[in-house]
């Protein structure tokens, strides 16, 4: 297929930013999102079979079928089986595609931002900014308070952002974005946080911290009503507003000066993307806990595929990571059932080898 290439060089003269991408028609925009998405709705269907115990696909599309024609919850309608299908595996598979495709988005997001393809919340230190947050509001008792279900994604949104503000600072003190001075910001903060972490749960009783720290390695399994609620109403403006930011996005891949001169207000466009990510981080961690590497990965496997264009990118993004994670979990649901894997560790697993592969083979470029 057709496409176009551009490069851009720093001041010493070597490449900063490649971008290979077929030219996006409407056509093939409306596409690649039919196809996308009927996938990602096979891959829920195939995933709400498997669990402590297995249902049948014959079976699953009738109980969903039934509920939809009924409105029936399913314990009238299928008795323990639709229980544990609707009320159980799918709430859980919808968070976890919500949180998946947050965790996507941003990812693209801060890769363009920061013309990067290892930026992730997870790597950079949001992710772990918010943890610390959420520990912190939950030493002072906030998470047994009448105010709990704001007050804890606003603590994590508070942390994400002072993560990803100090990560940005140090990295542009030397006048650009360097990919081991990038690495180095978000490890020296991942090892600040997690110890400020470690010591936030020695002050509270045995019990909750080992709660908070089975809610560190991430997991899907504490999710509820009201939680699931807000997250969706905060993916759906924040996931809204970044989407919108596509074709900024799309000139910020050339630099910072190639932008400014075809029009983008650079900064203004830094920090309405610093606060969306660190408020769509927030308030993914203050569910989830810490998923890593779903940010990194994901966006960047569908930019191998479908080409750099942010117009198509992030919302193909979305549906990829949700779809992933969805995945991720029924490998942790399954894999050692009766027992559970932390899904952050299942991510972690798929990511890291990724992560190492990206810093040795691309060397910090673009792809």
């Amino acid at each position: 297929m057709p496409g176009t290439a551009i490069e851009t060089k720093s001041a010493s003269g070597e490449p900063t930013c490649r971008i290979t991408a077929s030219v996006l028609t409407p056509g093939r925009w409306m596409a690649t999102m039919v196809v996308l998405t009927g996938a990602s709705l096979f891959a829920l269907l195939v995933c709400l079979q498997f669990g402590a115990e297995r249902i049948g696909f014959a079976e699953t599309i009738e109980i969903l079928a039934r509920a939809l024609r009924d409105g029936d919850p399913g314990a009238e309608s299928a008795g323990s089986t639709g229980v544990i299908l609707l009320q159980v595996r799918l709430p859980r598979l919808l968070l976890g595609f919500l949180v998946g495709g947050c965790l996507a988005v941003v990812g693209a997001a801060l890769q363009a931002l920061l013309r990067n393809p290892l930026a992730d919340p997870y790597v950079l230190g949001l992710s772990s900014g918010a943890a610390l947050g959420v520990s912190v509001a939950l030493v002072f008792g906030l998470g047994t308070a009448s105010l709990a279900l704001p007050l804890l994604p606003l603590s994590a949104f508070a942390g994400s952002l002072l993560s990803i503000l100090l990560v940005y600072r140090v990295a542009v003190s030397y006048g650009h974005l360097p990919v081991h001075t990038l690495l180095l910001a978000g490890v020296v903060l991942n090892t600040l946080f997690s110890a400020l972490i470690m010591f936030a749960t020695s002050l509270i009783d045995p019990a909750q911290s080992f709660r908070i720290i089975s809610w560190l390695m991430g997991t899907l399994s504490a999710w509820d009503c009201q939680a699931l609620a807000v997250l969706t109403l905060c993916s759906l403006v924040g996931r809204v507003l970044l989407i919108r930011q596509a074709w900024p996005l799309n000139l910020l891949t050339l630099g910072e000066e190639t932008a400014r001169s075809l029009g983008v207000e650079v900064e203004q466009v830094k920090r309405r993307l610093f606060f969306i990510a660190a408020l769509l981080t927030g308030a993914v961690v203050s569910v989830s806990g810490l998923i890593g590497f779903v940010g990194m990965a994901v966006p960047h496997a569908v930019r191998m595929v479908i080409g750099a264009d942010h117009r198509l990118l992030m919302p193909a993004s979305v549906l990829v990571g949700g779809t992933f994670l969805v995945a991720a979990d029924t490998v942790a649901r399954t894999a050692l059932a009766p027992a559970e894997i932390p899904v952050g560790v299942v991510t972690a697993l798929v990511g890291a080898p990724f992560f190492l592969y990206l810093l040795i083979s691309r060397k910090g470029g673009m792809v």
